[in-house]
């Protein structure tokens, strides 16, 4: 297989489409065309259905993305270390929740920029469930993400740990209030694959209110201005709900130690090459940290903290 021809293939299945991936790869139609039709003849099946609005992957061409994407991964570590001379420079990649990069990095972010002036830093932000994926599948160096994490291919550090409570407008003065209360109630909750949406469904069980609506954001403001407006109720980071300018307008209930208690990892995968600016940024985690916070000093997980942090259950 051409490896700018696996390229093309991931650029149209980002896409959806040949001729938006044409734009991004900056070439004409025609080539992204030809490309995908070589590499179809190459492994001899059909790798997208077409129709109207454009592609999508087929079942053969889902199996083989997860495989462009390590082979266009590796050429970009292969370039990296060939010009590693242990100077912090290049870009580094860094996937977080949006929970953590409100409260945990902007110090640590700080930090780094000053230390490492020649690194371009990109931050993207995310639920646990796509931060995962995108660091397995090379698109970001590193993650934070909610834990518990086992997989064998990913390197685990504890990182900080959340106290998680669940936020309400000053309708509920208690859990007992809202327990008691026979109106609907509407989670406001970040997308599928957070790990605090989950837990959040799980309080909700807890107190008797298993079914209830459903109402997702993509931002923290725009979660705590709907609770403060009375729309719904959230489960957030203490530390988050503690900034809010408009704390006046909310009342913060203490949860269950098994539900509050949300531990932060932050991952890469094992056999990546650590690069210096990946060296410098693990020294400005493990020293830098928020004012209040409870950071631990990068703490590698084994077999008995994995089976500790299994009883907390799902994340």
């Amino acid at each position: 297989m051409e490896v700018a021809d696996l390229a093309t293939f991931a650029a149209v299945a980002r896409c959806e489409g040949i001729t938006r991936a044409a734009k991004e790869l900056h070439t004409v139609q025609s080539n992204v065309t030809n490309r995908i039709k070589a590499l179809e003849d190459e492994v001899g099946v059909q790798l997208f259905e077409r129709h109207s609005r454009g592609v999508v992957l087929t079942s053969a061409g889902q199996r083989l993305l997860p495989y462009a994407a390590r082979a266009a991964a590796l050429l970009q570590e292969a370039t990296a270390i060939t010009r590693e001379d242990g100077e912090a420079k290049g870009t580094l990649t860094i996937g977080t929740m949006e929970t953590t990069v409100a409260v945990r990095l902007p110090p640590i972010l700080a930090a780094f920029g000053a230390q490492c002036p020649a690194v371009q830093l990109v931050v993207k932000t995310g639920p646990t469930a796509d931060l995962l994926e995108k660091v397995l599948a090379s698109d970001v160096d590193a993650a934070f993400v909610a834990g518990p994490v086992d997989h064998p291919e990913l390197k685990v550090e504890r990182a900080f740990e959340e106290e998680l409570v669940l936020v309400t407008s000053r309708r509920w003065p208690d859990l007992s209030a809202l327990r008691n209360d026979p109106s609907p109630i509407t989670a406001l909750l970040f997308r599928t694959g957070c790990s605090y949406r989950q837990r959040l469904e799980q309080l909700l069980a807890q107190i008797g209110k298993p079914s209830f609506k459903r109402l997702e954001f993509g931002s923290l403001d725009g979660i705590l201005g709907c609770v403060a407006a009375d729309v719904g109720i959230s489960l957030l980071p203490k530390q988050v709900v503690d900034r809010y300018p408009s704390q006046s307008e909310l009342f913060v209930h203490q949860v269950d130690v098994s539900i509050a208690r949300a531990p932060t990892y932050f991952i890469r995968r094992k056999e990546a090459f650590e690069t210096a600016a990946m060296k410098a940024f693990v020294e400005c985690l493990a020293t830098k940290s928020s004012p209040g916070s409870n950071p631990y000093p990068l703490i590698s997980l084994d077999a008995s903290s994995k089976s500790e942090l299994q009883a907390f259950g799902p994340h």
